[in-house]
């Protein structure tokens, strides 16, 4: 039996490989289709995929091609017709087509509701930046929505552990593609919405549109703003935009990006927590030495104004008082002796003036008085009549025949009755006229 001949894998690659290159159709190819997962690489080379509604396949321009061959910059969602030829990589047995020219032919349909969604929600203020929430700073749980199997959830919680191993995160298995997938996606951000988490990371991997799509549905957008909770939609890579992005409170242009904004390094709060504690510690040493002067002051002042302290200093303010009072009220007496002594010397000799001159005064009155002295004249011989009332008779007008009247002479009273009255007028300076009164009558 003739032995087979057994090929390497290698060998059938380039067996293909050159079949590829041997024929002239493969070789000057005329696509129409649909650009999706473009990304444009740092090397200049651009990596793309081309599809229709029944299949796709993937793409490249070399960046010797784009300078001549690529007029306007593509998108996702372009339709384009691309001129080029189908090669192979014998290393993985893959084969591209290998593009030279991409012509625009119009965008995708896809692409137009993806455009028309964009700008109805954001002329609904949805996209608007004063609905966006904060994410917390030192965040405890959270939560993620996403697939249970896919690349992004180990992507998030890997990094997210390794920035710090103390945050829990708790997965909701969602669809993220295909029928139904829109609507997983509301159902797990109201669940997670309706718990304690701190902030919540929606997304998948990267993709083309169609596979992206359930994120730029209507409902999902809505639920991401109704959300009470912070959301950071991570949708695909980097190159990659959905609605949800934009309806989001935080963009990361991967899952692992998002696992960095929503934990952060916890040797960062390590570092920030010593050196708040620094700061404290300083504060604290600062803030104690002030309280310890302030005391310090206040023990000072109130020493100061205690009662024995207080009564202490009166008492010496009253003994400074005293012995100044007394200083004064002796020196007060001696410059008062010096001026009442001759003070008194001259009111003893005025007073003996004056004394000498009251009592002659004296003398001089009281001889006048003894001449005036009613009992000198009742010793002279006259007396003081009066009616039986007592008032003076000083005229015999005053009384008529008959009247009781009294006389008083030196040893006692006579009482009398008036038998006759009367009046010496005096006409001439040596003669007498004579008028009698009887019965109060002149006769």
């Amino acid at each position: 039996m003739k032995e087979r001949r057994a090929y390497s894998v290698l060998e059938v690659n380039h067996y293909i490989h050159s079949l590829l290159l041997d024929e002239p159709f493969l070789q000057r190819l005329y696509v129409e289709g649909e650009v999706s997962n473009v990304k444009y690489h740092t090397s200049g080379h651009i990596y793309f995929t081309l599809k229709d509604d029944d299949a796709q396949i993937s793409a490249v321009m070399w960046r010797s091609s784009v300078a001549r061959g690529l007029p306007d910059r593509i998108v996702n969602g372009d339709k384009v017709y691309v001129t080029g030829k189908i090669d192979s990589w014998e290393k993985s047995g893959g084969y591209q087509l290998v593009a030279s020219r991409i012509e625009k032919a119009g965008q995708g349909v896809l692409y137009q509701r993806y455009e028309a969604m964009k700008r109805e929600f954001e002329e609904m203020g949805m996209f608007d930046a004063s609905y966006k929430k904060p994410l917390p700073k030192y965040p405890k749980k959270v939560g993620i929505i996403t697939a249970q199997t896919g690349a992004a959830v180990r992507d998030i919680i890997r990094v997210g552990t390794r920035r710090n191993p103390y945050v829990q995160f708790v997965l909701y298995p969602a669809l993220v593609q295909g029928e139904g997938a829109a609507e997983s996606v509301v159902r797990g951000i109201e669940t997670m919405d309706a718990q304690d988490y701190d902030v919540l990371i929606v997304g998948r991997g990267g993709g083309s549109i169609e596979e992206l799509w359930a994120f730029n549905e209507e409902i999902v957008a809505r639920a991401i703003f109704a959300c009470n909770t912070p959301i950071i939609s991570a949708v695909g890579h980097e190159v990659d935009f959905t609605i949800a992005d934009f309806v989001a409170d935080k963009r990361a242009a991967t899952p692992s990006e998002a696992a960095e904004l929503a934990v952060p390094l916890y040797t960062d709060m390590e570092g920030r927590l010593q050196d708040l504690y620094g700061r404290l510690q300083k504060n604290m040493t600062v803030e104690l030495n002030r309280l310890a002067l302030r005391l310090q002051k206040s023990r000072s002042i109130l020493l100061s104004h205690s009662p024995e302290k207080v009564l202490a200093d009166r008492r010496q303010y009253a003994v400074t008082l005293e012995e100044r009072l007394e200083n004064r009220m002796s020196s007060a007496l001696l410059r008062a002796r010096h001026r009442v002594d001759p003070m008194e010397e001259r009111m003893s000799r005025s007073l003996t003036g004056k004394l000498d001159q009251s009592r002659h005064r004296l003398s001089v009155n009281a001889v006048r008085l003894d001449g005036l002295s009613p009992l000198k004249k009742f010793q002279a011989g006259y007396a003081y009549p009066t009616d039986e009332n007592g008032q003076n008779i000083s005229s015999v007008r005053q009384v008529k025949q008959g009247d009781k009247i009294r006389i008083r002479l030196m040893d006692g009273r006579i009482e009398s009755r008036v038998e006759d009255a009367v009046i010496e007028d005096s006409e001439e300076k040596y003669g007498k006229k004579e008028r009698r009164i009887n019965a109060g009558r002149s006769f």
